[in-house]
């Protein structure tokens, strides 16, 4: 394997032990001073690995489903995804109650790999798509 196959694969397994609520797989797959450049709003995360594993915590209670990667390219220390996050409204989030409904919401994720560790992510998500799937916005049709 390449160095970029390896560092697909660190990104592939993050999604895979978060999909199966595995948060302490972190522990192995995110540096301790993780950087979030996009980081999710939710007030008062700590820094760093700490903070995303708070982050995706409350997602999962709230919204728990899977991503489902749809591209992977690598060069040098960078893994880029396109995904998508599917699941189901089930808890309150950013102020929405729980809907039950189905939630599909896309994104592009930018990791920096350094010693076999996630070390920093950057994200493009549709934002708009969320908060409508979440009852808090319409759009135009």
């Amino acid at each position: 394997m390449s160095v970029s196959d390896d560092n697909k694969a660190v990104v592939r397994r993050f999604y895979e032990e978060i999909d199966k609520g595995n948060l302490a797989a972190m522990d192995e797959l995110v540096a301790e001073d993780y950087i979030n450049h996009d980081p999710p709003p939710f007030p008062n995360l700590p820094l760093g690995r700490a903070g995303l594993k708070r982050a995706f915590e409350l997602f999962w209670k709230a919204t728990p489903g899977h991503h489902v990667i749809e591209d992977q390219i690598a060069s040098g220390d960078k893994v880029v995804t396109r995904l998508r996050g599917v699941g189901k409204h089930d808890g309150e989030i950013f102020g929405a109650p729980p809907s039950g409904k189905p939630l599909d919401v896309k994104a592009v994720a930018i990791h920096r790999i350094a010693d076999g560790k996630i070390a920093e992510h950057w994200s493009a998500i549709d934002s708009a798509a969320l908060l409508a799937q979440l009852g808090l916005i319409d759009l135009p049709h």
